[in-house]
């Protein structure tokens, strides 16, 4: 993957040209003024949509990846003028861009006329820290996949009569929304963060009327016009578009598309980790779903789907590796972050995980559990259970809503997802609670594929087919991969356990963890080599009081950052770790494509309690790493492991005694790796190891 390096002039041309650009561009000129005609369109329809789903989910059809969608030269087509004609819907419809995006946080205003419960004006109606965090997200989705594929029918006939316009209108009925698989591994020479996405503010599109420049609807949203009643607090009062990684807190704040890329290709091989993890050894819902903390869990729990969102969340707005002293962006604010369009391709990819999870666990679901924060719907502690209305989303038109219960089977809106496409009973229902072990088989091997290809379980089967290791063999003890299998394929995995609470930083911060010092600029700290993975905190601007109004700041949330690939890097001496990397000079990590934007500035690092080392040492990697038995791990790390806690706007925490709530402790659990494609690594207990902070 090649580095993409612009000199200084040009990157500030760059800028220059995306701030011109996104004044200078603007929707597609159908050669009439088509926003209008949707305003009548609406005017003569429910102001409020019942949610059914693209073709009313009568006939199910696939989300696919946005890069695969990228293919389909037609419906790219019809995707991208229908979100901008989304986007220049008047922000007063209820189904414009503004009134869907508004429904999460801000503007704080009753959709629907589904209106507030006492008290909870200030916030928005999602739910978070709770157990239908999954499931409320459901039919968010479908009612963004509705009204667009309704905007993309309309489009599709605004092509001139003939080929051309059935040629469209063929495509137009295939459509379903995108995801954004930012866990695997992109295409040679890619950056995970996909260049229709951060690439450029502007587009070519070969529309009804010909080839035109418009602003690109998956760069960025702009306000249309800002609403100043609800955007009261700096930067958001002068910031008219959403921005990614901002460059600035003014209103010439630009994105930095280029550290956001950097930042996730850096946490890449993390966030594989994470979820292949999350696939293979949480077969719990509760566990799940949601990252409240709760106090005497299993060790073994601390991830959740809602934790590994949270850093994505915070990884696209901005606040990663490198980040210069300015505001974190739109993404990585609660109330702010359904705005960007980055916000729906990452929540469908949230959905797809929600979906192959429940293909894997059939049998577990929603069980009651106390709301922990308040939306704009439900009290903090009341209890939710899989009846809770999830609203404002409409059943029928009699003001039912739909529930846990009623969305548990994704395949009812008219969607599926690749993975599970001709899977026979991989969607539990009434009829069916189980895969069959072939079916089974068949997912599992998807996630493999996908999500295992640098795991312990990977490199087993790789020494089972070079004849090196298998059942009843005898490791030599020089086989590197001896030093980390028993003949068996059993080895022993290493987490690290976070827990926080959410506003301990009075907004979004990163827990980074490194194998030594941080290279001493900071500058480099998206690409050092001892970089081992972070932890996004997902949280609220403290300034709006919206945190203290719905208990926000009174929560505790968990998440993890994996250790083990790094150590049998080292243990193998392979790969990233397992090469001498010093604390500076580290340059392991790359970008490919173009992005518009620079890189910045942050600070410094601290160790573990009773830890050696401080801020001016180098760790020269030298140490070697003998297994990954704990009476070699434990040292290892004692000594080596660095945490770095900063916040968005590039504000470093000096300290872990200084985060509310901050606990990192090191667990292990003996795992049997998977033997062949079609299954999935089992595990063991945690085992308790020690505390970092």
């Amino acid at each position: 993957m090649a580095r993409f390096r612009l000199p200084i002039a040009l990157l500030s041309l760059a800028l220059l040209a995306a701030h011109s650009v996104l004044a200078q561009y603007g929707a597609y000129d159908y050669g009439f003024d088509a926003a209008k005609l949707i305003k009548r369109q609406l005017a003569s329809q429910e102001p409020v949509p019942v949610v059914r789903g693209a073709e009313g989910g009568e006939t199910i059809r696939l989300r696919q990846e946005v890069r695969q969608l990228e293919q389909d030269k037609e419906l790219w087509t019809l995707y991208i003028l229908g979100l901008s004609l989304m986007q220049f819907t008047d922000q007063s419809s209820p189904v414009s861009w503004y009134g869907i995006t508004g429904i999460h946080g801000i503007p704080h205003q009753t959709w629907g006329g589904v209106t507030p419960t006492p008290g909870n004006e200030e916030t928005g109606y999602c739910t978070h820290s709770s157990i239908l965090f999954p499931t409320w997200h459901r039919p968010y989705l479908v009612l963004y996949e509705q009204v667009l594929y309704n905007l993309i029918q309309n489009i599709a006939k605004w092509w001139p009569e003939g080929e051309p316009r059935e040629r469209y209108q063929a495509a137009a009925l295939r459509f379903r929304i995108p995801y954004w698989d930012w866990a695997s591994s992109p295409p040679s020479g890619q950056s995970v963060l996909p260049l229709s996405v951060g690439g450029s503010p502007y587009v070519d599109v070969n529309g009804p009327s010909g080839v035109q420049r418009i602003a690109n609807p998956l760069f960025s949203y702009s306000f249309k016009p800002l609403n100043a009643t609800a955007f009261l607090q700096d930067p958001w009062d002068v910031w008219t578009v959403t921005l990614r990684s901002p460059t600035t807190s003014d209103n010439k704040a630009q994105s930095n598309n280029s550290l956001v890329a950097m930042n996730f290709d850096q946490n890449l091989d993390s966030l594989g980790q994470r979820l292949y993890i999350l696939f293979s050894n949480y077969g719990n819902y509760s566990t799940f779903s949601n990252n409240a903390w709760i106090p005497y869990i299993n060790n073994g729990s601390f991830d959740s789907l809602e934790a590994i969102h949270d850093t994505v969340h915070n990884l696209a707005g901005g606040g990663g590796l490198g980040q210069p002293n300015a505001q974190g962006g739109h993404m990585a604010y609660i109330p702010y972050s359904s705005f960007d369009p980055i916000f729906f391709l990452h929540h469908a990819m949230v959905d797809r995980i929600f979906a192959i999870w429940q293909s894997l666990y059939p049998t577990s679901y929603v069980t009651p559990m106390q709301a922990y924060i308040a939306s704009y719907t439900t009290s903090r502690g009341e209890f939710q259970n899989a009846a809770t209305p999830l609203t404002p989303f409409f059943f029928n038109e009699n003001g039912t809503f739909w529930t846990s219960d009623m969305v548990r089977d994704h395949t009812r809106f008219g969607y599926n997802y690749p993975e599970l496409a001709g899977v026979s009973g991989s969607v539990p229902n009434s009829q069916s609670r189980a895969l069959s072990r072939r079916a089974r088989g068949t997912v599992m091997a998807a996630i493999n594929r996908l999500y295992g290809p640098f795991t312990p379980s990977s490199l087993y089967r790789k020494e089972l087919r070079a004849g090196r290791l298998g059942p009843g063999k005898k490791v030599p003890s020089n086989l590197p991969a001896g030093r980390v299998f028993s003949g068996n394929g059993q080895y022993r995995e290493w987490i690290a356990n976070v827990r926080v609470k959410k506003q301990a930083l009075n907004g979004p911060f990163f827990i980074h963890l490194f194998l030594g010092e941080a290279p001493k600029d900071p500058k480099e700290w998206a690409s050092a080599k001892n970089h081992v993975g972070s932890m996004g905190v997902f949280a609220s601007d403290e300034r709006y009081g919206e945190s203290k109004m719905d208990g926000m700041d009174e929560v505790m949330v968990s998440g993890t950052v994996p250790l083990t690939k790094a150590l049998v890097e080292k243990v193998m001496g392979t790969g990233r770790f397992g090469v001498a990397t010093g604390g500076g000079g580290n340059r392991g990590r790359s970008v490919g494509g173009r992005f518009v934007g620079f890189g910045g500035d942050i600070g410094v690092s601290f160790r573990g309690e009773g830890e050696r080392g401080g801020e001016e040492e180098e760790w020269e990697g030298q140490e070697m790493l003998r297994s990954l038995d704990p009476k070699d791990v434990e040292p290892f790390l004692r000594r080596n492991m660095v945490v770095n806690i900063v916040k968005v706007d590039g504000k470093v925490v000096m300290h872990g005694s200084y985060v509310e709530g901050l606990g990192i402790h090191v667990v292990s659990s003996m795992v049997r790796a998977a033997r062949v494609e079609e299954e999935l690594p089992a595990w063991g207990e945690a085992e308790g190891g020690f505390d970092v902070v």
